[in-house]
């Protein structure tokens, strides 16, 4: 019996146990859920160290709150005195400079829409924490970058470290931080730090580490020091990369700020999106939350747009005024625009009367909407409901009836469903198709039961063969452990419907994700409609993306599921139409000189070869779809995000951390698996 043999009797013998267990569960419930006797308490082991750490350290935190909160005082202050054309004025000449006049004619636009429709002082109370907060988060990141590059044995600390911080619901962290530093803005500050600097520790390791070794010995041949080595040779080398860095670190500086409202919240712009998301206000969420994108895009093309310049000169070459325009043109720009508004009132603080809001009028239409599409909507969500969602939750025996199907689940259909499934697996397996047909056999018994009442024990096993025939016993073990803390800890259900409603929206965001990507990478048109739609969409505060769906569809795990899906979706077109163009230019012209038409050019070379980029689109997305969870629980979900959320709100440390640390363990096995299945397929073309 040859290993495949064994691998595929191993799987055959799970399944059947699996419908054994279900079936032996009627009569002793120890076989499906986890046994109570057997959970360890580890929420309240955690608050009663918490409890310690505040009662002997809290003098010591509450102390660096009181230290951080000067700076912010001061940037807020500063910023409030600024005339708003002084800002605007800056941030275009800086534009300019970073991408050319596109950019800060945009910046121009994004910035005077927020005083327009009077959330200027919102805004710069909110960037005001972001001008504090990413020189501490790039800063901090590249210390632990550099401590990563140098030390083998701080890297196997500090990468386990960036998983747990960019796994971990946002939301979960912020627990320690609230009983430890207290409600203000310094907790926005804090978290921002907390949640920004990871990605700048990844790109300065993996700057530092691919400067080629020629350069690294030239430095050495010209007599260089260990010191001069790093500053002059290795940094300016890796610097591309550390830009890369700082772009992501300041755009999750971002995300965060607005998050820590929640626990924070000043009069910053954050707060107004908050209080009228609370209030269900669409009109109003989407305006302040439009702030958020234009203000999250401007930094972001900014940054980006340094991380892509290059000098077309050397120094040395160009005059005193050329090397130095875009700082004598800003000081210039913001000393006249300055004098200006001491004269002109408006440009020192823009008249009510001349402020366009129109949060009424968008409220008007949404009811108007929901009215005239009520019968399509109400279809559309019962079909959903019932046909999809309820029988992956609760499993077609717990769903068919006649008020939801119309008939009954009967002994005859049951069998009829049973018969259908085997003979569909068993013709795939004819034709040698044998992991299609075991995906049948297990998803005919999952979609009968219902993935929440599934045996936890068969699920424990069957997740940690997968991660050992993938990534080896290392992942097999990983994968047990985890999900075996999960089980102890008594959130073994509340994980399950987690899976399942972040499953759903995962499937249905990589199909529709990626037929849209692959359009896109064929018709430019649609490639012009789509990016700044995924812009708005990633930059768009989580809470506002909830806000059109609950309106229309009303509260629930449905428009949970939407408001998941339209946020997870992105990192699927993204990702998928990035592959498709990245392929080589040499390839696609073999292929069409070889007589293939534009169908079998996509499906034949350009798919094939772009695969592990769309992989890589499927790992975001998952990361994308954990990380809305907890958001999605302010509409009635249930699951870890909702013990996340209950956490929070009760200060119930214990609670919050270890639903928290179940949802960081989804989506690092979700990571592992999808990155393990992705080099599998990569040594299988090479």
């Amino acid at each position: 019996m040859n290993s495949e043999t064994r691998r595929w009797l191993l799987w055959i013998i799970l399944i059947a146990l699996l419908l054994l267990f279900q079936l032996l569960g009627t009569k002793n419930n120890w076989f499906l859920a986890y046994p109570k006797g057997w959970e360890v308490p580890f929420s309240t082991v955690l608050n009663h160290a918490m409890n310690w750490v505040v009662e002997w350290f809290g003098w010591f935190f509450r102390g660096l709150a009181d230290i951080f909160s000067i700076p912010v005082s001061w940037v807020q202050q500063f910023l409030q005195w600024l005339p708003w054309p002084v800002v605007i004025a800056v941030t275009a000449v800086i534009s300019w400079a970073a991408s050319g006049w596109r950019l800060a004619l945009f910046s121009t636009l994004a910035l005077f829409y927020m005083v327009v429709v009077g959330y200027w002082s919102e805004s710069m109370n909110s960037l005001s924490l972001v001008i504090i907060s990413v020189p501490l988060a790039i800063t901090t990141g590249f210390v632990f970058g550099v401590w990563g590059f140098r030390s083998e044995q701080a890297e196997k600390v500090i990468v386990p470290m960036l998983d747990m911080l960019q796994t971990i619901p946002a939301f979960a962290y912020l627990l320690p931080i609230l009983l430890l530093f207290g409600f203000g803005p310094v907790v926005g500050l804090i978290a921002s730090v907390l949640f920004a600097f990871p990605p700048m520790v990844r790109n300065t390791m993996l700057g530092l580490r691919r400067v080629p070794i020629e350069i690294v010995e030239s430095g050495l041949m010209s007599g260089a020091t260990p010191r001069q080595l790093f500053w002059q040779v290795r940094i300016p080398s890796a610097s591309r990369q550390m830009l890369l860095g700082a772009n992501q670190t300041t755009m999750a500086a971002v995300s965060m700020v607005i998050i820590a409202a929640v626990i924070g919240g000043t009069a910053d712009i954050g707060w107004e999106v908050l209080l009228h998301v609370r209030r269900a206000g669409f009109g109003e969420s989407i305006l302040a939350g439009i702030v958020i994108a234009f203000l999250a895009m401007v930094i972001d093309r900014i940054t980006y747009g340094f991380v892509g310049k290059e000098s077309q000169l050397p120094d040395e070459e160009v005059g005193y005024f050329h090397r130095y325009r875009y700082l004598i043109l800003g000081s210039a720009t913001a000393l006249i625009v300055f004098l200006l508004a001491n004269f002109i009132p408006a440009l020192r603080e823009w008249p009510q009367s001349l402020e366009v809001y129109p949060a009424d009028t968008m409220n008007e239409w949404l009811e108007s909407f929901v009215l005239s599409w009520s019968g399509i909507i109400g279809t559309f969500k019962s079909i959903s409901f019932f046909y999809i969602m309820l029988p992956v939750r609760e499993g077609l025996i717990n769903t068919i009836s006649p008020y939801s199907w119309g008939f009954e689940f009967t002994s005859p259909l049951r069998i009829g469903y049973g018969v259908a499934v085997i003979l569909l697996a068993g013709w795939f397996a004819y034709k040698r198709r044998i992991n299609l047909a075991l995906t049948i056999l297990f998803m005919g018994v999952l979609l009968f039961f219902g993935l929440t009442k599934l045996s936890w024990l068969i699920l424990l096993l069957m997740a940690s063969l997968l991660g050992y025939q993938l990534g080896g016993i290392k992942l097999g073990i990983g994968t047990l452990l985890a999900l075996l803390t999960l089980a102890t800890a008594g959130v073994w259900t509340e994980a399950m419907l987690s899976i399942y409603l972040c499953s759903i929206a995962v499937m249905i965001s990589f199909l529709v994700g990626g037929l849209i990507g692959v359009i896109a990478s064929e018709v430019a048109v649609v490639s012009k409609i789509v990016r700044p739609i995924n812009d708005t969409l990633q930059t768009m505060p989580l809470f506002v993306i909830l806000i059109p769906f609950v309106m229309i569809f009303k509260i629930g795990e449905f428009s949970a599921l939407l408001a998941i899906i339209a946020y997870a979706i992105v990192p699927s077109i993204r990702y998928t139409e990035h592959g498709l163009r990245s392929v080589p230019s040499d390839v696609i012209e073999a292929g069409t000189s070889m007589g293939c038409t534009r169908w079998q050019l996509l499906t034949q070379v350009k798919l094939p070869l772009a695969l592990p980029v769309i992989m890589l689109g499927l790992n975001q997305t998952i990361m994308y779809a954990i990380a809305m969870l907890v958001i999605a629980a302010l509409v009635g979900t249930n699951g870890l995000g909702q013990q996340v959320y209950i956490g929070l709100s009760d200060g119930d440390f214990g609670v919050g951390i270890v639903a928290g640390l179940g949802m960081a363990f989804i989506a690092m096995i979700a990571d592992r698996f999808t990155q393990a299945w992705n080099e599998k397929r990569q040594a299988v073309y090479s």
